[in-house]
């Protein structure tokens, strides 16, 4: 600063002023000269108080306006480049190593009509540029700073970078990205194309072996139950379902039993008449026997695979039905152990009742409590109960040794007294054959229907009306009203629709 460009006083408080004083010794106003912003002339490089400063090259007086300064880019190639970065500086893109200083030396050189941008915060390798306001450099003229080794190369994602000064390319060094932009224009890195998976299946890592459905952790083993938890896990036959030409059935493990130990087969067959024969077993595993429900799988089976072997022969539908209760009872009897054949031993053993129908003739069969009833679509007709429990409330009734009343109120009254196993006293097979008058529907069922509904007529109240058009529908509903009892066994129930003309012959029934 020349002695001319010093004010006498301070323009503040007049306060006369020293040779060399750059401040007022009273008031502390700053007797620095102020530099003009107009066109062609110099600009204020003093932030406001408290900010921070960046060190400008200005052109040397006289220098022309298309030339550049010395170590500075060409105005031509600096001069967009050098607007665009002073952009991003403002908008933080261009926070690199060399963010703010290239912005300085790259958009004003040789440009010092223009204002300076607002200077960003400084990076590590501007620092020696950065000044704090503070500490203002002497007001004489002093020579312009070598270009810092990185000014000129900030980039912003899409703005082309400023020239390089032949120092820097001489020495080999690659242009230092701007971090903001660096960092936004990088893409994410990508997953090993042996290792990604997008298929929605990725969530569900396969597993050697079932996870619990209680506790979502343990694996089930080989008896059924979490190892973690110990819950029993639900298995295809804790409920099923099945139909087949119109005759419908379903089992349901109930809501205290472990396991479903009831088992049922339903099937059709032609008679040699070509008439349509309908068959259906349902077998009621003893609880206190052992692995009664494969006692009772395997009785229905091989009852169904008797009938539909003797129906197509022409065999009448009563002795079809006698022959598949001896064949239900030789392949339980075949599961026992010789421990099991021992007396107190439990070998496996169940119930069974079956139907069949066959040229206008329903037949059932029975061994044990399981039962069927007769509800007629004509609900104003009375249902009935076609077959007899072998148990001791029975025994007693038919001896006429108590009333039914008694007999149902003793603790004895569901023991029974015949049963399909090898330990059964002697095999007593029922059997009986009825040419129903009137269309109807029969109900074959276990204890843990007929529980909740004893009598027919309850039978026939808990029985939809459409049981004969839409007999899954009123299976389904009927294991519903047994678990809505309270679900206390089993549940197992076929429905048999069976079809009479309007003028069919009367009832016949002949049973033994």
């Amino acid at each position: 600063m020349s002695e001319n460009d010093r004010p006498a006083a301070c323009p503040e408080c007049t306060e006369p002023a020293e040779d060399g004083d750059l401040f007022c010794g009273a008031c502390g106003t700053d007797l620095r000269p102020r530099r003009s912003t107009a066109p062609g002339g110099d600009f204020d490089p003093r932030p406001p108080r408290g900010g921070t400063h960046v060190t400008v090259r200005q052109p040397p007086p006289g220098a022309s306006r298309t030339g550049s300064a010395p170590g500075s880019a060409p105005l031509g190639a600096s001069a967009s480049g050098g607007a665009e970065a002073a952009a991003a500086v403002g908008s933080g893109a261009g926070h690199g190593p060399s963010g703010p200083s290239a912005s300085a030396a790259g958009g004003t050189a040789g440009r010092g009509d223009a204002p300076a941008a607002p200077a960003a915060s400084p990076a590590p390798a501007a620092e020696a540029a950065v000044q704090d306001a503070g500490a203002w450099p002497a007001p004489a003229p002093a020579p312009a700073p070598a270009p810092s080794p990185h000014a000129g190369t900030a980039r912003t994602e899409g703005a082309p970078a400023a020239a390089q000064s032949p120092a820097h390319e001489a020495a080999g060094h690659e242009a230092a990205p701007a971090a903001g932009a660096d960092r936004a224009a990088q893409p994410a890195p990508a997953a090993d194309a042996e290792t990604r998976d997008d298929s929605p299946e990725r969530e569900k890592p396969e597993q050697d072996t079932p996870g619990c459905v209680g506790c979502g952790t343990g694996s089930v083993g080989p008896d059924g139950h979490c190892t973690h938890c110990g819950h029993k896990q639900p298995v295809a036959r804790d409920h099923w379902e099945r139909e087949v030409a119109g005759v419908a059935a379903a089992s349901d493990r109930g809501l205290r039993h472990r396991r479903n130990e009831d088992f049922f087969t339903v099937s059709a067959v032609t008679t040699p008449s070509g008439g349509p024969s309908q068959i259906a077993v349902v077998c009621d595993g003893v609880s206190s026997a052992s692995r009664s429900d494969q006692a009772s799988e395997a009785a229905a089976e091989a009852a169904a695979a008797s009938m539909r072997e003797s129906i197509p022969r022409g065999a009448h539908p009563q002795h079809a039905m006698h022959d598949a209760l001896l064949a239900a009872a030789e392949a339980v009897d075949v599961l026992a152990t010789p421990e099991e054949r021992e007396a107190q031993q439990n070998a496996p053993a169940c119930t069974i009742v079956g139907a069949v129908t066959a040229d206008g003739i329903l037949t059932v069969g029975w061994v044990g409590d399981s039962r069927a009833y007769w509800v007629p679509d004509d609900r104003t007709q009375p249902p009935s109960r076609l077959t007899q429990d072998d148990s001791w409330a029975a025994q007693m009734i038919g001896a006429g040794l108590m009333t039914e009343a008694q007999a149902y109120a003793d603790a004895r009254a569901h023991a029974i007294t015949g049963w399909l196993g090898a330990d059964a006293y002697e095999l007593d097979p029922h059997t009986a054959s009825f040419k129903p008058d009137r269309s109807g529907v029969v109900v074959v069922c276990s204890d843990g229907l007929w529980n909740y509904a004893d009598a027919s007529k309850d039978m026939a109240a808990a029985l939809p009306a459409d049981a004969a058009t839409r007999p899954m529908a009123a299976v389904r509903h009927l294991v519903g009203f047994a678990l809505d009892g309270g679900g206390h066994d089993n549940v197992t129930v076929a429905l048999v629709p069976v079809a009479v003309p309007a003028d069919g012959p009367a009832a016949s029934p002949a049973g033994s």
